[in-house]
Formats: structure tokens, C-alpha cells, sequence
């Protein structure tokens, strides 16, 4: 059964960094992606990276602070984000496409499996 589980979350202030970690127990880690809801809000595509690595695509939100890789013989994904804003308050959620994509989908439903999910807050 696929497994992923989110780390790396917490409180910073505005214009600091946090990097989330997602570990992900499966035998062939697919197209993955960062989604992210915010209290009262619909969860939303932050980035996600094809199979390869070779293609990534984030939200206009987080182009040029937020950095997503990937480790295919670890089987984890990163995301670095940098000079985080209050906007960025949310849960921040892995999750895992099963469809070998060469573009990273925005589309929650294209999505099979995620995790718990990991807060982030950032303060003003």
C-alpha cells in the first residue's frame, strides 16, 4: 500500500525559510506534487515534479520562492520555500499522481494518494 508522510513544517516568521520533506513508501514513485489549504479555502496546486525530475510546475504564487526535487532512489520530495509570506499559511499536503505524465498535473482529482499533512504558519 502506498504511504506518504509529510515533514518539516512549523512556525516562521515572514521572509524566513522552511523545508517539507515527504517520504513516500511505494516501489515506483510516480509524478509528484505539493497542494496546499489554507482555513476556509479549497485546497490548491502549489508545484509538482514529473517521474524524471525533468519537468516541474508551480503555481504563479510560488514561482521564484519555492523549489521542488526529488530523490528516486530514496523515495522522498522536497520542497524548499523561501522568503515565506502569510499567504503561505496553510497545510501543505504531498501527494503522489500514479499516471507516468511528462507535465505534472494541477489537478487535485489526477492525484491518487497523499498524506497526512503538515502545517505551516507563517507570522507577520
Amino acid at each position: 500500500q502506498v504511504q506518504l508522510v509529510e515533514s518539516g513544517g512549523g512556525l516562521v516568521q515572514a521572509g524566513g525559510s522552511l523545508r517539507l520533506s515527504c517520504a513516500v513508501r511505494t516501489f515506483i514513485m510516480y509524478t509528484m506534487g505539493w497542494f496546499r489549504q489554507a482555513p476556509g479555502k479549497e485546497r490548491e496546486f502549489v508545484v509538482g515534479i514529473s517521474w524524471s525530475g525533468g519537468s516541474t510546475r508551480y503555481a504563479d504564487s510560488v514561482k521564484g520562492r519555492f523549489t521542488i526535487s526529488r530523490d528516486n532512489h530514496k523515495n522522498t520530495v522536497c520542497l524548499q520555500m523561501n522568503n515565506l509570506k502569510t499567504g503561505d499559511t496553510a497545510v501543505y499536503y504531498c501527494a503522489e499522481d500514479v499516471a507516468q505524465r511528462g507535465r505534472p498535473s494541477l489537478e487535485r482529482a489526477e492525484y491518487a494518494y497523499w498524506g497526512q499533512g503538515t502545517q505551516v504558519t507563517v507570522s507577520s
